[in-house]
């Protein structure tokens, strides 16, 4: 089984039966998101020059720190148990030679494959999409348009890589300071069948069943203290 936390923004926490670990944490000051104060085993960022997805320094309990960008082409293991593999991306198309080019980066733990989208601002090729084709349990996906990922690209990568979950992140909350859409045009061409809306900022997982359709799951932001009280209300 494994335990999703989303914190806010592009950051989640990523639980499996003994290790746990972090993904693209964010500035607290720029994001407007408290920080995070649970201790992870590690430290996974997307690119380590954006300050938005690269603060390893906020997780407390002296983590391992990857830079995905560094593991391009190989499968590593982060942790006991935890396998990394990286697909090299861009931030936007009018800066492909840009330092805070980045990467996606497909994690696998307790049986589960877990990718998360990183920072990517273009369509993504078929040569990126192939590694990840058909081998992506679960999506946490740039949900929110601007500067990343256009939607109709987006949902058109959804549909090839056949996720049977999608977390949605990187888009509009009460407290974020950093400029998105909402996640409501990103659900737009989906179905209400598809999709379950969460009180709380967590997500356990035992398995998938890749036969039964593709769920989204919209998460609270444990770390935006406008949209807790608004959960609490």
């Amino acid at each position: 089984m494994i335990r999703i936390t989303w914190y806010g923004h592009a950051c989640f926490r990523l639980e499996a039966p003994g290790v746990s670990l972090v993904t693209d944490p964010y500035t607290p000051e720029g994001a407007g998101l408290e920080p995070v104060t649970e201790p992870a085993d590690a430290v996974v960022m997307s690119s380590a020059l954006d300050e938005a997805h690269s603060n390893a320094a906020m997780i407390p309990g002296s983590p391992l720190v990857f830079n995905a960008l560094e593991l391009v082409g190989r499968r590593t293991e982060i942790l006991d148990g935890v396998v990394v593999e990286a697909v090299a991306a861009s931030e936007g198309s009018d800066r492909p030679d840009d330092p805070k080019a980045n990467a996606l980066y497909r994690l696998e733990l307790d049986g589960l494959a877990v990718c998360h989208m990183g920072d990517v601002g273009t369509p993504l090729t078929d040569e990126q999409l192939a590694p990840l084709r058909d081998r992506v349990d679960v999506l946490l996906a740039l949900a929110g348009g601007g500067l990343t990922i256009p939607l109709p690209a987006l949902h058109a990568a959804i549909a090839e890589l056949r996720p049977a979950v999608v977390v949605p992140m990187h888009y509009a909350t009460p407290s974020l300071r950093y400029s998105s859409g909402p996640v409501e045009d990103f659900l737009e061409p989906y179905s209400p069948e598809q999709i379950l809306r969460h009180a709380s900022s967590t997500l356990e997982l035992d398995g998938v069943d890749a036969q039964a359709g593709m769920v989204i799951h919209v998460l609270s932001p444990e770390l935006d203290p406008k949209a807790r009280a608004l959960a609490h209300r």
